[in-house]
């Protein structure tokens, strides 16, 4: 294997999906950015801007590359033939009236959920990324920025323990190079990690920082409502001169979730553990009798926020499940109904 596909996060996962090894020559490369019809991917050569063969521009959203895709090009070195398969996905449910799960990025082995030590720090957008990192596949890590604006980090550290028993938390002054040992730990030589986190909390900084130099601008989070502003426009992936891949995710105003049960079930396992300890099986955690999770809350030992929230995105995820449901099958009827059209049609031609 040559030292750039090695850079590039080429791993034995993608190795063993090629049956003809010549394409190491030239044609494997990896999906660094997607802007629109452009996309652009690294190979051994170098980078180059290519298009997608007519079948991936076909073919459903899911399908198609996005950034931190492994691909093959044809021969003429121009075109995207085959997507290899994913270790990984990170992905949402779309935006407004859009029911299509969106891809984001693809191949990451860690999911830093950045977020910053003020008023912007919520637990239940927490739990929400939570929940769609584990259905991606990867590690999360939550780093707190902005740790050396506020007194006490500890406070908000303990929150962030609380949201998810195991996972690690790191803190950081993403200006500050120094801070940054516990975050660089999560990248070695070969890993993908992916920034995400709401606009503002220091998600560029944190990766201009860790590449020492400027790749992606910067702003902060607007004093009078502490919202942020989005920076970063497009997802891209960046190769760190001391080894490892970072791709920084803009800020996404909407996190809409979609068939991620059991991963909403994996974050909130205390309450699944309650649960099953309740007297009535199909228990609601309001009124009945014998709820061992309304006792748990009486008790203080579960916050009612986190109920809340855990009952929040259930329904979300019920309902949105339902609905890709139904227009997956309205597409599968409307593909059968233009089959039985072009069979009639034809039959009447033979005739």
């Amino acid at each position: 294997m040559s030292e750039r596909l090695r850079s590039l996060g080429l791993v034995p996962f993608f190795i063993q999906q090629l049956a003809d090894t010549s394409v190491f020559e030239e044609r494997l490369g990896r999906v660094m950015s997607v802007q629109r019809s452009r996309t652009t991917v690294a190979c051994e050569s170098g980078e180059r801007v290519v298009e997608l063969s007519s079948a991936l521009r076909l073919s459903a959203p899911i399908d198609r590359p996005v950034v931190g895709d492994w691909i093959v090009l044809d021969e003429s070195l121009s075109r995207i033939e085959r997507v290899l398969d994913r270790k990984s996905l990170f992905k949402r449910l779309g935006a407004g009236s859009n029911h299509e799960i969106q891809p984001i990025a693809a191949n990451i082995d860690t999911l830093f959920i950045v977020t910053s030590c003020n008023e912007e720090f919520k637990e239940s957008r927490l739990e929400r990324y939570l929940a769609l990192c584990a259905e991606a596949g990867a590690t999360p890590v939550i780093v707190l920025t902005k740790a050396d604006l506020v007194d006490d980090p500890g406070i908000f550290v303990d929150r962030a323990r609380s949201v998810q028993a195991g996972v690690p938390v790191e803190t950081a002054n993403a200006l500050d190079p120094t801070t940054l040992d516990g975050v660089r730990a999560w990248i070695d030589s070969t890993s993908t990690v992916a920034l995400v986190g709401s606009s503002g909390v220091g998600k560029s900084t944190l990766l201009n920082t860790l590449a020492g130099h400027s790749l992606a601008a910067t702003s902060g989070i607007r004093e009078q409502d502490k919202k942020g502003r989005h920076t970063t426009t497009h997802r891209e992936l960046h190769i760190l001169p001391s080894g490892g891949l970072l791709i920084d995710v803009p800020g996404m105003r909407e996190l809409r979730v979609a068939e991620l049960d059991q991963s909403i079930a994996a974050v909130f396992g205390d309450i699944q553990l309650l649960a099953a300890q309740c007297r009535f099986a199909d228990c609601r955690h309001e009124t009945e009798p014998g709820c061992a999770v309304m006792r748990a809350i009486q008790e203080n030992e579960i916050d009612a926020r986190r109920l809340a929230n855990y009952r929040k995105l259930m329904r979300e995820n019920a309902l949105a499940t339902a609905t890709l449901a139904e227009k997956r099958s309205q597409g599968r009827e409307f593909s059968k109904m233009v089959k039985e059209g072009k069979r009639i049609k034809q039959k009447k031609a033979e005739t």
